[in-house]
């Protein structure tokens, strides 16, 4: 017979700037693995298996992520101690935010409704050293206007072939951005941040490998008058073989908010 099986949703937040990604990768230190090792020490003899909402890049952080706990024979008795004893033996720079049961036809993939990730910058005089595991710095002056009227262009409906790395043959490059703009930060705060910094803000249902920073890439080399907005709105078509080639650091890149349907 096969053993009862039971299901939770756990969102977790982590600064990626020593991590090596979500993924499990011998010989490096990643989210999963971490987490993995955590569950292991306090559910000592449990069969469990972990599945991610999404893979993010070495040195990416979340605000807020998600994974899938599989735990076999017998359930979590209080989620709200469960919940404590996770994060009392987690390593600092990952915490786990809530914990709730779901059920065996939820599908930590394919019930993602909606991603927002935020990508966190300044450009100008050098930043302090402190600022380096959360914001990309561009030394150079950026036409921050034009990167605002650039940023829109990526909202709707378009090919992203020319804004990502490719895997492979089967990927998808239609994708609806949902949400597009480049903002001034008030999100993020620290007396250590330049005066004035900014943020692009992206939403949508799913993206291509290192998409994001392509867009923001881009958008970097249009500031420093690299390239034009006739550039991106034709790197957008199906039929323009026009590759982006400036992916940005990953540092700045912050997986914001995760909805799910």
């Amino acid at each position: 017979m096969q053993p009862k099986r039971f299901y939770y949703l756990i969102k977790v937040q982590f600064l990626g700037y020593r991590l090596h990604g979500w993924q499990s990768q011998p010989g490096f230190k990643t989210v999963e693995g971490l987490i993995k090792k955590t569950f292991k020490f306090i559910l000592p003899d449990r069969r469990i298996k972990v599945l991610g909402s999404s893979r993010t890049d070495a040195m990416v952080s979340a605000n807020e992520s998600a994974f899938e706990l599989f735990l076999e024979e017998e359930p979590l008795e209080d989620l709200s101690a469960f919940l404590k004893l996770f994060n009392k033996n987690l390593p600092p720079d990952i915490k786990a935010l809530d914990i709730q049961e779901v059920d065996g036809k939820f599908n930590i993939i394919q019930d993602s409704k909606q991603k927002e990730y935020h990508y966190l910058f300044s450009f100008g005089e050098k930043n302090h050293p402190f600022c380096a595991p959360l914001m990309t710095n561009i030394q150079e002056t950026l036409n921050i206007e034009l990167m605002k009227e650039g940023a829109k262009l990526f909202k709707g409906l378009h090919h992203f072939q020319n804004f990502c790395v490719r895997s492979s043959g089967k990927s998808l490059y239609e994708r609806e951005i949902i949400f597009s703009e480049i903002q001034e930060n008030t999100i993020y705060t620290a007396n250590f941040f330049p005066q004035k910094t900014y943020v692009f803000v992206v939403k949508g249902s799913g993206f291509l490998r290192y998409q994001i920073r392509l867009m923001i890439g881009t958008l970097i080399q249009l500031g420093k008058g690299e390239l034009s907005l006739e550039d991106i709105t034709e790197s957008l078509k199906a039929d323009v073989n026009n590759q982006m080639t400036y992916i940005a650091p990953a540092s700045g890149l912050i997986l914001h908010k995760i909805e799910f349907l």
